[in-house]
């Protein structure tokens, strides 16, 4: 270890010690990176007191102004009072440093396969819970959409971003042919197939929901942000671009998910499980307008990584060779608009 990186492992157990000094944990004794954290730098801090926690450093960059921290701190403190323990306890957060201590769970990763319909219950039960209380006084999501025209516009800002891809980056020419010779025909077949099918429902795109037809959504929720705890519970993970949104995006975005995905022998019990959130009829036809729309957009969010500041993002949470998670993200990416209805 250099002089330059005994410096920064100095100033990251300093920082460590001042979180844990409130949580009766003592000082924290050594901190080991943890693997996973795409957006964010996760640790393992052990303590005096013999218990473990996380030390979670958040991405912070002037081209992408998402305060992570505030959305994730807000959504565990309000789900932790409320009763909820199918999530990390949070313990302690520095603004400055972006930095936030939450207590460990010991488990692992579902894989695909191991999906059954009690994951589905557990997943869509944990929604109901955190939804039972007040939402108008939590923030909106990260890319909220309250219309159907807000979550076409997303899609379309997120397609345009693309443009700018990094000529430098591995596969810089096959991410361009897959953006503008694929990606960009196949949205525009899907918004406006989106627009006739919502046109002839008789619903107004651009008619904003109201407060009660909002949900509090995790975002980015699904089975790649949980763990099977070593006492077989599932725990749900990262919720850094939670607060109110549309439940029929939380929907979309939870079947769509290209990590560990829902198998499509179980996507409709997840949304009639939900039928209490609200997702009454005009949600679910929600739903079923957008669900392409959301296939559309996960295959842009794959694509950020030839982004500079989604390459930036991911040089700050990992160390892996982009190259190869260049290569990944333009599989998936096909993968995703394999599943488009046209």
């Amino acid at each position: 270890m250099n002089g330059s990186e005994a410096r920064a492992a100095d100033s990251l157990l300093a920082l460590a010690n001042r979180l844990t000094a409130g949580t009766g944990s003592g000082r924290a004794r050594a901190l080991m990176r943890l693997a996973g954290g795409k957006n964010n730098r996760v640790y393992r801090v052990d303590t005096e007191a013999g218990l473990p926690l996380v030390l979670k450093l958040y991405f912070n960059d002037p081209g992408d102004g998402r305060d992570r921290l505030a959305a994730e701190w807000n959504f565990l403190e309000r789900a932790w009072q409320a009763g909820l323990r199918a999530i990390p306890q949070p313990l302690a957060k520095d603004r400055q440093a972006q930095a936030g201590l939450y207590s460990f769970v010991a488990g692992r990763k579902l894989d695909a396969g191991e999906i059954e319909a009690r994951h589905i219950d557990v997943a869509a039960d944990f929604v109901l819970a955190i939804n039972a209380g007040r939402r108008a006084d939590l923030d909106a999501a990260s890319d909220a959409c309250f219309s159907i025209s807000d979550h076409l516009e997303l899609v379309e800002r997120r397609l345009l971003r693309l443009a700018a891809l990094d000529p430098q980056a591995p596969h810089a020419a096959e991410a361009q042919r897959l953006v503008f010779a694929t990606l960009r025909p196949a949205w525009d077949s899907v918004r406006s197939q989106a627009v006739r099918e919502a046109l002839a429902l008789g619903l107004d795109l651009d008619r904003r929901l109201r407060e009660a037809e909002c949900c509090l959504s995790p975002s980015d929720f699904g089975f790649h942000n949980a763990l099977v705890a070593d006492d077989g519970r599932l725990v749900f993970l990262d919720f850094e671009y939670a607060g109110r949104d549309d439940p029929a995006k939380l929907v979309v975005d939870f079947l769509c998910q290209p990590q560990v995905p829902v198998p499509p022998s179980l996507r409709e019990r997840f949304v009639t499980r939900l039928a209490a959130l609200p997702l009454d009829d005009a949600a679910q036809a929600r739903c079923h307008i957008l669900l392409d729309a959301a296939r559309i957009k996960w295959a842009c969010i794959l694509l950020n990584d030839f982004l500079p500041v989604g390459a930036a993002r991911r040089a700050f949470a990992e160390t892996s060779e982009r190259e190869a998670r260049c290569a990944a993200q333009l599989d998936k990416a096909n993968t995703m608009l394999a599943g488009i209805r046209l």
